[in-house]
């Protein structure tokens, strides 16, 4: 079932580029997965900004999950983001402490879509040793061509809130 619910998902995707820039960053783990989903969105003329890291040897997630977080608040109407780390966990939480995003760690493509459909997120956060290539791609495509259609108001009533916890426990 599962298989068959997401086939006809994937096959309605129209994988073709938009107007939106693509931030992509890494950690020294996620360094090849980084490397071959940037050649995948270029080979399907999105527009891609790498800011790194550039190489498998060892780096900090956190910076580069700040790069591409800064480029996707240049623009959050058009700009989204792809982060990738060993597990997807830590590049994700350290995302997720900046104002206006909303960092989505998927690994299926039915998480993907969701977190777009009714979380209206803009950045993706991959696994590289938990998903492999042909599976990470699948997984950027459901988020990169997946609109936000949940009911309005109630998303924002919800986002209302977040910025409320920011506000409250976030201190700069």
């Amino acid at each position: 079932m599962w298989f068959s619910v997401n086939k006809k998902i994937i096959l309605s995707f129209k994988m073709e580029a938009s107007n939106k820039t693509i931030y992509l960053g890494c950690d020294h783990g996620g360094y090849d997965l980084k490397e071959t989903i940037k050649q995948y969105l270029l080979d399907k003329k999105y527009k891609v900004e790498d800011v790194g890291s550039y190489s498998a040897d060892r780096v900090d997630y956190p910076d580069y999950a700040a790069k591409v977080c800064e480029g996707v608040q240049k623009d959050s109407t058009n700009n989204l983001g792809l982060v990738v780390c060993g597990s997807g966990i830590g590049i994700s939480i350290a995302a997720n402490k900046f104002k206006g995003i909303r960092c989505a760690n998927c690994n299926d493509v039915y998480s993907a879509l969701m977190s777009r459909k009714k979380d209206d997120s803009n950045v993706l956060s991959l696994g590289c040793r938990v998903i492999g290539e042909e599976s990470a791609k699948l997984i950027t495509d459901a988020f990169l061509e997946t609109k936000f259609e949940g009911d309005r108001e109630a998303f924002n009533k919800r986002q209302e809130k977040i910025k409320e916890i920011e506000e409250k426990y976030l201190k700069a």
